[in-house]
C-alpha cells in the first residue's frame, strides 16, 4: 500500500499557464514550462529560485534529447532548445499545422524515443486538432485527427498501450502501441471523470502502472488503475486549474504539480509549482533521439 503525503509549494513562481513538467536526467535539473508567458523553467530542487529562460514564442511542452539538449513544440512547430541559454533553432514542421489559428499543447517522449505532441484551435474551435509524431530523422506523422485539446500522454511498462486525454471528451482513451512502427490502433476509453471533476489535463504514470492525472478546474490530482478505471487516490491542490504532473528527482521518488492562474478565482498560489512524496516512484523516462 502506497503512502501519500500533502501538497506543498515547490516553487512560488507564479505562471499565467504552468505546464508540462519533464525531469531532464542529463542536467539532473526539472523542466517546466509557461505557456502563455513564453518561459522555461529549470530547477535543481535544492529551494534555490528556478532559472528563468524567455521564449519568443508559446511553449506546448519541453522535453529532454539524448545528447543532453532540449525539444520544444513551440506555436509553429519544433524547435531544438540551448539548455543552457534557452535559444531555439527550428528543427521540424508538422504537415497542415497553421500556427496562425493553432498551436501545441502537450507532449511525451514514445518508448523509442520520438516525440509525441498535440495541438489546440486558438478560438476553441472543436474537432479541429491533430495528434503528431515527430520522429529522429524529422519527419512528421499525424497520428489523430478531429482533436479538441491534445493533452497528457503516457505510455504503458510493456511499451504496449498508450494512453491518451482529449480534454473536452472527459475521458482517458487507450490505444494498443506497435513500437517498431511507432503507430497505434482503435481507441477504447478506460476512464471518464463525471460532472464536477473538471476536465482531465496531463497525465503520468507511476512504477506500479498507476496513472495520475491533473484536473483542470477541480483542484485535484489523481490516480486510477487504468486497466480497470478504479480511482485509487485523490489529492487536493490549492489551484483550481492544475495543468500537469510528473516525477522527478534523482530518484523520480516525488511527484510535481504544474497550475495555472484562474483570472475568476482569488488563489494566492495559483500558478505555483507544487510537490507531493507519493510514496511510489516514477519509472525512468525516454529522452528524445533526434540530433
Amino acid at each position: 500500500m502506497a503512502r501519500y503525503s500533502s501538497v506543498e509549494v515547490c516553487h512560488p513562481v507564479r505562471a499565467r499557464l504552468g505546464e508540462g513538467p519533464v525531469w531532464h536526467p542529463g542536467r539532473g535539473t526539472l523542466w517546466w514550462i509557461d505557456i502563455l508567458g513564453q518561459r522555461f523553467f529549470e530547477s535543481d530542487l535544492s529551494g534555490a529560485p528556478p532559472r528563468e529562460l524567455p521564449c519568443a514564442q508559446m511553449i506546448g511542452a519541453v522535453v529532454p534529447t539524448r545528447d543532453g539538449a532540449l525539444i520544444a513544440a513551440l506555436r509553429d512547430g519544433l524547435h531544438r532548445v540551448d539548455p543552457a541559454t534557452g535559444a531555439t533553432t527550428p528543427w521540424a514542421a508538422a504537415p497542415g499545422h497553421d500556427p496562425r489559428e493553432f498551436r501545441f499543447n502537450d507532449g511525451k517522449v514514445d518508448p523509442s524515443g520520438r516525440f509525441w505532441a498535440g495541438t489546440l484551435a486558438l478560438d476553441s474551435r472543436p474537432g479541429q486538432s491533430r495528434l503528431y509524431r515527430f520522429d529522429a530523422d524529422r519527419s512528421a506523422h499525424v497520428m489523430r485527427e478531429g482533436v479538441s485539446i491534445s493533452n497528457g500522454l503516457a505510455w504503458s511498462a510493456d511499451a504496449r498501450t498508450l494512453y491518451y486525454i482529449d480534454s473536452p471528451t472527459r475521458t482517458v482513451q487507450a490505444f494498443a502501441y506497435d513500437g517498431e512502427a511507432g503507430t497505434i490502433g482503435p481507441p477504447r476509453v478506460v476512464i471518464t471523470l463525471g460532472e464536477g471533476e473538471g476536465w482531465p489535463d496531463g497525465c503520468c504514470l507511476d512504477a506500479e502502472g498507476g496513472l495520475w492525472i491533473a484536473h483542470w478546474g477541480a483542484a485535484r490530482v489523481t490516480r486510477w488503475e487504468p486497466e480497470t478505471g478504479r480511482r485509487l487516490r485523490t489529492v487536493a491542490v490549492p489551484a483550481a486549474n492544475v495543468t500537469s504532473c510528473a516525477f522527478g528527482g534523482a530518484q523520480r521518488d516525488q511527484l510535481y504539480i504544474t497550475s495555472a492562474v484562474d483570472d475568476g478565482r482569488a488563489e494566492p498560489e495559483a500558478g505555483y509549482l507544487f510537490r507531493i512524496d507519493p510514496g511510489v516512484p516514477g519509472p525512468e523516462l525516454p529522452s528524445f533521439a533526434g540530433r
